[in-house]
């Protein structure tokens, strides 16, 4: 939900190449579950992770899901997974 250029400084910061999703009409929030108006206007923070058929390979939930290293253990086990096939 946080705005593009929020994003891109946050890629930077954390340094990952790939696009950051910028929900800011809270479209996939509401799609994914995520969201919940009645406790706040702000979805949960949620980190997942999509491979290239669209089916969710990984989630974190919570403030860990602030930290990258999960994805990016969940991208590398998906590169290998893909490699070795």
């Amino acid at each position: 939900m946080d705005s593009n250029p929020a994003n891109k400084e946050y890629a930077q910061k954390i340094g990952v190449t790939f696009p950051l999703l910028s929900d800011w009409k809270r479209d996939v929030v509401k799609a994914y579950g995520i969201y919940d108006p009645a406790k706040s206007d702000y979805a949960m923070r949620t980190t997942f992770v999509i491979d290239k058929d669209g089916i969710i390979q990984h989630i974190k939930e919570g403030n860990d899901a602030v930290d990258p290293t999960s994805a990016i253990d969940a991208c590398n086990l998906l590169t290998h997974k893909k490699a070795t096939q």
